[in-house]
């Protein structure tokens, strides 16, 4: 598995598990999961992997091919490259342009400008959404020295933006959003979610009822107003 999905599937299990879990791993693998759980739950860094493929400006074409050959298994994506000197992001070089290239070629002479980039503690729906404007596969995070420390793939921030939809069509419900399915949900959760929205209403109910009161005599003199009082209250 690569890191940013080990993290996420260990980051809900109790923590005797996680470190069995981490200290059965090597080293290199156990730092990098470390480093992706200190990070904020909603920010790009927590959702972003470590596995991705840096090349150095000074490389010709052929060099490159044969990096990429070595390393990319272990990447998540090999159709784009970052371009980086000391691990400063200069920026991308796409699979094809790297096949269409002459071989004697510098990577830095088909190396194109960043379209888009985010550091690791920016709101991870930043990062899906600057994934979705500029049509990226992947999205470079960098800390705020400007080096390259991970990206975010658009699988990824697929997950990040469904993960928004689901908060955001909750709040429309009238819930506090909830980290678990409504249906597997206990009766204690699903109240503890719905008590302050209920207790709202409640109050704009009564305030509801005081109006309504103070124009008890509009509404003998003509009771067909009462129809009304539905479609205001849902208008509002």
């Amino acid at each position: 598995m690569f890191s940013d999905d080990t993290a996420d599937l260990i980051e809900d299990m109790p923590a005797n598990v996680v470190q069995r879990i981490l200290s059965n791993l090597d080293e290199v693998s156990r730092r990098q999961i470390n480093e992706l759980l200190r990070y904020p739950h909603d920010s790009a860094g927590s959702v972003m992997t470590v596995e991705y493929v840096s090349l150095n400006p000074d490389m010709t074409v052929r060099e490159a091919l044969a990096h990429i050959r070595r390393v990319g298994e272990e990447c998540e994506t090999v159709y784009t490259c970052y371009v980086t000197r000391q691990k400063k992001l200069i920026g991308t070089v796409s699979a094809k342009s790297l096949l269409l290239a002459l071989p004697e070629d510098l990577v830095s002479s088909i190396t194109e400008p960043v379209a888009a980039q985010i550091e690791t503690h920016a709101d991870r729906e930043e990062a899906a959404r600057l994934l979705q404007r500029y049509g990226l596969e992947a999205l470079p995070v960098v800390d705020k020295e400007n080096c390259l420390v991970g990206i975010v793939t658009f699988d990824d921030a697929w997950d990040v933006m469904e993960d928004e939809a689901t908060e955001d069509m909750e709040k429309m419900a009238a819930m506090l959003p909830s980290e678990h399915p409504y249906m597997r949900s206990t009766p204690i959760e699903i109240w503890k979610n719905r008590i302050p929205w209920l207790l709202l209403l409640m109050v704009s109910a009564t305030l509801t009822g005081i109006v309504i009161t103070k124009f008890e005599d509009s509404l003998a003199v003509l009771p067909c107003l009462t129809a009304f009082i539905p479609m205001l209250m849902d208008t509002g």
